[in-house]
């Protein structure tokens, strides 16, 4: 049988997909403990021991200054601002998306500005932000906007592109006007689509938070990571790391799953079931 043509069984998919995980960590054992045996204070690559301190100190003990659970506190805050930045650009999106893509007037005058706006590198307009807006929790949203918003407008019109144009005639036969051609027609068929552009905006969307975190914030999960780099702190900064991808993981598994079972059509088609 051709590699091409064989299909790993459960069993096999599990193995297959722990084993780079298990080969970093191992990996990442071996070089400490030969940085550790060299230096004990070492700090670039702390020991599995270091790591429990710092996360019993971050995710489950009271803050001495505070009195808040660190950990909690700055992934709330985070979580806050990630999910309000998505929300709004998702809703933007798909409405200028399916104007653009809908209205060929809408989409004279809108695609040429989004195409030119979604070249812009939103990290360079962040000091832009923070002077315009503030230092406040509007700024670091409205980077999330920018940076994810006119991506998924060019894929929502790309995906309208591609819509058979049969349906769009057959509906206007039937009477349909253009308002029910949008809800009734276009909308079903885009919204599996949003959400796989959502999901795959989810690492640039964090890379933005972060990035305004760090920059000016007093709490969040980039604030804490760019607060302790000062003091070399990888006990915490490396937990933090794998936090928010673990965050991150698990919104894109639960976009996943409501696809899913929103959409269990989506899934045949793509599949080709």
């Amino acid at each position: 049988m051709r590699l091409i043509n064989r299909r790993p069984d459960r069993s096999l998919w599990l193995i297959l997909a722990v084993l780079p995980f298990l080969a970093l960590l191992i990996a990442y054992a071996a070089g400490s403990a030969v940085r550790l045996a060299e230096n004990p204070a070492d700090k670039l690559l702390p020991g599995l021991a270091a790591f429990a301190d710092a996360i019993d100190r971050m995710a489950l003990e009271p803050d001495k200054r505070t009195g808040d659970i660190l950990l909690w506190v700055d992934t709330g805050a985070s979580l806050t601002r990630l999910v309000a930045g998505i929300a709004i650009a998702a809703a933007g999106g798909l409405l200028v998306g399916m104007l653009a893509g809908l209205l060929p007037l809408a989409r004279a005058a809108l695609s040429p500005f989004v195409t030119v706006v979604s070249m812009v590198p939103p990290l360079a307009v962040l000091p832009i932000l923070f002077i315009m807006v503030g230092l406040g929790e509007a700024s670091k949203i409205t980077l999330i906007v920018i940076g994810v918003m006119p991506g998924l407008i060019r894929d929502l019109m790309l995906k309208i592109d591609d819509l058979p144009r049969q349906q769009l005639i057959k509906a206007q036969t039937l009477g349909a006007n253009s308002w029910t051609i949008a809800i009734r027609v276009v909308l079903p068929q885009i919204l599996p689509r949003l959400m796989d552009s959502i999901r795959l905006n989810l690492g640039p969307a964090w890379l933005f938070l972060i990035s305004a975190e760090a920059i000016a914030s007093e709490s969040g999960l980039g604030y804490r990571i760019f607060l302790v780099r000062r003091y070399l702190a990888m006990d915490v900064i490396l937990p933090y790391v794998a936090w928010i991808t673990l965050l991150c993981f698990l919104m894109d598994w639960g976009l996943r799953a409501a696809q899913s079972r929103a959409f269990p059509w989506f899934d045949r088609a793509r599949t080709g079931q």
